[in-house]
């Protein structure tokens, strides 16, 4: 089970590109060892949230705490080596490099691990997510479902406590989605913190255990998975239905 202390914390954080206010005064906590799952709908600013907590993007406002410390400052790659490791919507894998090197670079620059240490996460992490067979193909000739696959691999190659997942599931098929939940599910059980945004509504409550709605850059909802789905407005403003 999670245990009470929050591993991440994002404390009032506001993002403005000119007169827009992406992200207005986000507050959100996560435990350690939990999943929190992200919804909203298109614009809503959740992957501006992401960029936020990764150190992509620079906050206007407020705070990004990680483990008790104040990350706000800090650098994507000082973030990534504290144990932040992030997926992104579209995969972007050096497309040259095979997937094994891919692996090796991550653990290298986001584990900061040596090169004997990172040809060992490589190959577990190929065990892990399945990808041992691609191990010597080029990343830029893989299928969709493996370039996600990768992405997730090389996300965890960077061997994170918190890993944020956006649309990983986006563009599989049923059969597909449910191969990466079983995938989730092992890492979860490691004990990895996840933080998900996701359209793919049913992978998502498979495995969330809270969920956080965002709409026009503000908290809508949040708490247990299926009252906040049963929740009239996020039914409202997330599925277009009428309570």
């Amino acid at each position: 089970m999670p245990s009470a202390a929050p591993v991440l914390s994002l404390e009032s954080v506001s993002k403005s590109f000119g007169a827009l206010k992406v992200t207005d005064g986000v507050t959100l906590s996560v435990d350690e060892g939990a999943t929190l799952g992200i919804l909203g709908p298109n614009g809503a600013g959740k992957t501006t949230l992401f960029n936020l907590i990764s150190g992509d993007l620079r906050a206007d406002g407020g705070r990004v705490l990680f483990d008790g410390s104040d990350i706000t400052a800090l650098k994507p790659h000082q973030r990534c080596r504290a144990g932040i490791g992030r997926s992104y919507q579209v995969p972007q894998p050096f497309g040259h490099l095979t997937v094994f090197e891919n692996l090796v670079a991550a653990a290298c620059f986001g584990a900061q691990q040596d090169e004997r240490q990172a040809w060992a996460t490589a190959r577990d992490v190929l065990e892990q997510t399945g990808l041992m067979p691609q191990a010597n193909r080029p990343a830029g000739s893989l299928t969709l479902l493996d370039r996600k696959r990768l992405e997730l691999a090389r996300a965890l190659a960077t061997r994170p406590r918190v890993l944020l997942l956006d649309e990983i599931a986006g563009g599989l098929t049923e059969h597909e989605a449910n191969e990466l939940v079983g995938e989730l599910r092992r890492i979860k059980a490691q004990g990895v913190t996840m933080i998900w945004i996701e359209h793919v509504v049913h992978a998502l409550l498979a495995i969330a255990d809270r969920l956080f709605v965002i709409n026009f850059g503000r908290k809508l909802a949040e708490g247990e998975p299926r009252a906040v789905m049963d929740d009239p407005e996020v039914r409202r403003v997330y599925m277009g239905l009428e309570a």
